[in-house]
């Protein structure tokens, strides 16, 4: 079968994507290039919002109008929060919950006998170009990191959370197993693996017996017996981190990114309590102390609520003194969505959404202004970029092309480089210059 996988949301899905494109390859089936030359679409989709729901909805219906032929097979949260309203979106023919996630190629499998044999017709697109096969990375050709889902599920009970009743309870991989994988990417020529979970703190803490393991572990394991060039970490809860973790930048600093996401939420005590976090205001300032005085260079990144169900104007206006106090450099904001099935869609104080998005609004400009702060104090620096996707040609300068990067900080960069010079999936540093909105232009070095 042509197989043609897409995802919405999280890191999460991303991975689940390489993993399940890898099954597929070995039981013989190709991964189409487009929605139009698959017989069957797989689409992983997202309910953290009432928005991400819609869009999963949206995406179904323009995936069928793309290619109304095909078989469409619906998974991830939405699928499992919603499974009969998915279901009857046009052109769903299967619905797969996150339990089922992990064996969707066996559910898959039936079809093949009915569906054209790949040996029997021309493996080409129209336009000639071979299908490309199912490669242990991302969605895309142009990626040059690799998502590696390293647990799933969670055991915190976050009154807003619909995603730990759509996950279940923490379940790990072995760290062997992680090894093994990450090894092989570094192999196949990747520079750069994200670690991912649901809640990458838990890590290892279910696992049976000598199985047991922690982050710092795993991360220690990763960074000994891999030849990765960068690993990264992804959002990290403020809690659960092993004692003496921030030290492991101290012993890897070049390998190890100086980029943490931890999703504060709330910026205040009694928001917190009221979405059942397990951490203060006090405590979380602590630990970012802890690591900005451990980690030169760190860059951090959030997630904030705002309009959760009580909160005043007074939390409000505490919350964004306390945000401005922190100095993210970027952060998601989501105007509060009312989830069935969680505890605070029976709060009272539920807030209009008038005031959730004029609220939305002054969040995103403080940490607009925060960004440009922390992005500015890197100009005159020079760090070391992993450029990624296809140079874009420069309109006033013929002969060069346009490039965009990361630095291990994870500041978005771009530069300028003869056309004939192709510098994707290379880690090249650059001198960083002027900082346009999220962007700092770069020289290369």
């Amino acid at each position: 079968m042509r197989i043609y996988l897409d995802q919405l949301g999280c890191r999460l899905n991303y991975s689940e994507n390489n993993s399940l494109a890898n099954r597929l390859a070995a039981a013989g089936h190709q991964i189409a290039p487009s929605a139009e030359t698959a017989q069957v679409i797989v689409l992983n989709t997202c309910a953290v919002t009432a928005q991400a729901v819609s869009r999963s909805r949206a995406t179904v219906r323009q995936l069928h109008n793309a290619n109304p032929n095909a078989r469409i097979a619906v998974t991830g949260c939405y699928a499992t929060l919603q499974p009969e309203n998915a279901a009857s979106l046009p052109g769903v023919t299967l619905v797969a919950d996150n339990r089922e996630k992990e064996m969707l190629h066996a559910l898959l499998e039936p079809w093949s006998a009915e569906l054209d044999d790949p040996d029997a017709i021309a493996r080409l697109q129209p336009d000639g170009i071979p299908f490309a096969p199912a490669l242990n990375r991302d969605d895309s050709l142009s990626r040059t990191r690799a998502f590696v889902k390293v647990q799933d599920g969670c055991n915190n009970k976050c009154t807003f959370c619909i995603v730990t009743a759509l996950r279940g309870e923490s379940r790990s991989r072995t760290l062997g197993d992680v090894v093994a994988e990450v090894q092989q990417l570094a192999a196949d020529g990747y520079q750069e693996a994200v670690l991912t979970g649901v809640h990458l703190g838990s890590y290892g803490r279910d696992l049976p017996g000598s199985l047991a393991s922690d982050l710092k572990e795993l991360t220690t394991a990763l960074l000994t017996q891999t030849d990765i060039p960068r690993l990264r970490l992804s959002s990290l809860e403020p809690w659960e981190l092993a004692d003496g973790f921030f030290d492991l930048w101290q012993h890897w600093p070049e390998r190890l990114c100086p980029h943490l996401h931890l999703p504060l939420q709330a910026g205040t005590d009694r928001q917190l309590r009221a979405m059942a976090r397990r951490c203060t205001v006090a405590s979380f300032r602590r630990l970012v102390e802890d690591a900005r005085a451990a980690i030169p260079d760190l860059i951090l990144t959030t997630d904030l609520i705002v309009g959760f169900p009580g909160e005043s104007d007074d939390d409000f206006a505490e919350g964004l003194a306390f945000v401005e106090e922190m100095r993210f450099a970027h952060a998601h904001i989501f105007p509060y969505s009312a989830r069935t099935g969680t505890a605070a869609a029976r709060f009272g104080g539920q807030l209009p959404k008038t005031v959730k998005k004029a609220r939305s609004q002054q969040m995103h400009a403080l940490v607009e202004r925060t960004g440009q702060v922390e992005r500015q104090r890197f100009v005159g620096t020079v760090r070391p970029v992993l450029w990624e996707g296809q140079g874009q040609p420069v309109d006033d300068q013929p002969g060069m092309r346009l490039w965009s990067g990361h630095t291990d900080n994870y500041l978005r960069v771009l530069a300028h480089a003869p056309a004939e010079q192709n510098l994707h999936n290379r880690l090249i540093p650059a001198h960083l210059g002027e900082v346009h909105g999220e962007a700092i232009f770069g020289t290369l070095r």
